[in-house]
């Protein structure tokens, strides 16, 4: 085997390795919030809305990384279940701001909770050095 097809061979194995990793972590993300009935997308949303506060509907596509108009399918989804409301926004009253609601603060809590009893339990079998290296290596891709 010439060094360029082993490393071809390392390469494959390390992202199907990623991958398979990467879809179950995304299976147990579904299982973990299926007591909410909220997708991850309405998850992230709430995580973001808990962490940065009431936003606008175009700040809230930018922390998600989605298209404007998928963000608005998301706070309307949210909004029917109660779980977030819109209000006008003082500082221009064209623009609408979205939040929280009491009940969407407590199944923000109950969802980073049981998130992190997952994480918990799925990253648990690595020791401190493993997970920091971890943590470490998932940040530089990340960018």
């Amino acid at each position: 085997m010439t060094e360029h097809t082993a490393d071809s061979a390392d390469d494959e194995s390390l992202a199907e390795t990623f991958w398979a990793v990467a879809s179950r972590l995304r299976r147990q993300t579904r299982e973990s919030l299926a007591p909410w009935d909220v997708t991850p997308s309405q998850s992230r949303a709430i995580g973001v809305l808990a962490r940065h506060g009431e936003a606008r509907p175009s700040t809230l596509a930018e922390h998600l990384r989605i298209a404007p108009r998928s963000a608005t399918e998301v706070v309307d989804d949210l909004q029917a279940r109660g779980l977030v409301e819109r209000r006008p926004d003082p500082a221009d009253r064209r623009a609408t701001l979205v939040a929280l609601t009491e009940q969407g603060r407590r199944v923000g809590a109950a969802i980073r909770a049981a998130r992190r009893a997952e994480a918990d339990r799925f990253f648990g079998h690595l020791d401190a050095v493993d997970r920091i290296e971890l943590a470490r290596i998932l940040r530089t891709l990340r960018g």
